[in-house]
């Protein structure tokens, strides 16, 4: 089933391994800011215990993160055009390390709630960075190979999260959940120095900026995270902090939108979501990001709370989502020459969307059987 207008063609200029070391520099800084997202999960009971929290005071540790890291991913694009790609990833990399080692010296919640912010408001630039490197650095014969390497960030990263987190507290402790970004982050510092060529930092953007959408969308975006994810533990709308958040995110996202498609020079163009193809690709993404995300995090709950695994445990169970993906990845440059990326894609969705109604079945019999 090929569709030859879809297939990537195979000769190509040769690409530098400077162009090649800043690339994978930028993967790395992608892999570790969505490994941070679900390494804690397998955790948060040290995690609190140390702390001094209740189970729902530590659900804010990875909201937190969350909430920070949702809101400055729409900004990447047009800050790093501001400050420059090269100087906004160095920055943002040096300070991420920098967070990352403040969490795991965080002497209450409070403390590790600031810093996991700070931690996920910067990590959060390295995920999109990573994919605008790979399209503007790479030619398009070599773009599978660089967006294979993303997917072990995107889809890789969340599902051994857990499982280098329960290794990591079962066999030192808790933090070095935080200090294991050390030695990457800077190794990513040094490929993205020496890989990326400087650009002119654009400050006068900052007066053109779209201040009200950039508003708007901070305040929706990060009341509606705080919504899905504070929403199940709280009783949903017969908590009033959630009733409260949900209309402030249904007023902000409308003025939002609104705002987006009638400016002349929105933040981010909107107007593409009508073009079928990004459109129809746009909601793919999302429904998959839902189901991904969501399963990781629920799981590593129910297997401690249910099951009452231990840290190790649930990185064991969980390790078996990320082993096949690190077999497969590599053959999916190659099989994109050779097979319509939509039968791919297809393929990828029903077989996760399977299993996901697979593991809606299990309860605390589960396993006993």
């Amino acid at each position: 089933m090929t569709n030859k207008s879809a297939v990537i063609p195979s000769s190509s200029p040769p690409v530098s391994l400077r162009t090649w070391i800043g690339v994978l520099a930028s993967m790395l800084g992608a892999f570790m800011a969505v490994l941070d997202i679900q390494i804690t999960n397998a955790s948060l009971q040290q995690i609190q215990a140390s702390l001094g929290a209740t189970l729902e005071e530590g659900s804010w540790i990875s909201t937190a993160y969350l909430v920070a890291e949702i809101v400055v991913i729409p900004l990447t694009g047009w800050l790093s055009r501001v400050f420059s790609l090269k100087r906004y990833l160095l920055v943002n990399t040096a300070l991420f390390i920098f967070f990352s080692i403040c969490c795991a010296w965080a002497w209450n919640l409070n403390s590790m709630i600031i810093f996991r912010a700070a931690q996920g408001f910067t990590g959060g630039v390295l995920i999109p960075s990573a994919l605008t490197i790979v399209l503007t650095c790479l030619p398009p014969s070599k773009q599978p190979a660089g967006l294979a390497a993303f997917a072990v960030s995107a889809v890789f990263a969340p599902s051994i999260g857990p499982t280098v987190g329960g290794w990591l507290t079962e066999n030192f402790s808790w933090q070095y959940n935080f200090y294991i970004n050390s030695i990457p982050g800077l190794l990513m510092l040094t490929g993205i120095w020496y890989g990326i060529n400087p650009q002119r930092p654009q400050l006068s953007l900052l007066k053109e900026g779209d201040w009200w959408g950039i508003i708007t969308m901070a305040i929706g975006l990060g009341s509606l995270q705080v919504v899905l994810e504070e929403g199940s533990r709280k009783d949903w709308f017969h908590s009033p902090l959630i009733l409260r958040l949900s209309i402030v995110a249904a007023i902000f996202l409308i003025l939002f939108f609104w705002i987006e498609f009638t400016s002349r020079r929105p933040f981010i163009n909107l107007r593409l979501l009508g073009r079928r193809n990004f459109g129809l690709a746009s909601i793919v993404n999302v429904s998959l990001g839902v189901g991904l995300y969501g399963s990781i995090y629920i799981l590593p709950l129910y297997l401690a709370q249910i099951q009452q695994y231990n840290a190790l445990q649930i990185g064991q169970v969980l390790m078996w989502a990320g082993i096949p993906q690190l077999f497969i990845i590599p053959f999916i440059p190659r099989l994109m020459q050779r097979i319509d990326a939509r039968f791919l894609v297809a393929l990828g969705v029903t077989l996760f969307a399977t299993s996901a109604f697979m593991n809606s079945k299990m309860t605390y019999l589960t396993g006993h059987d």
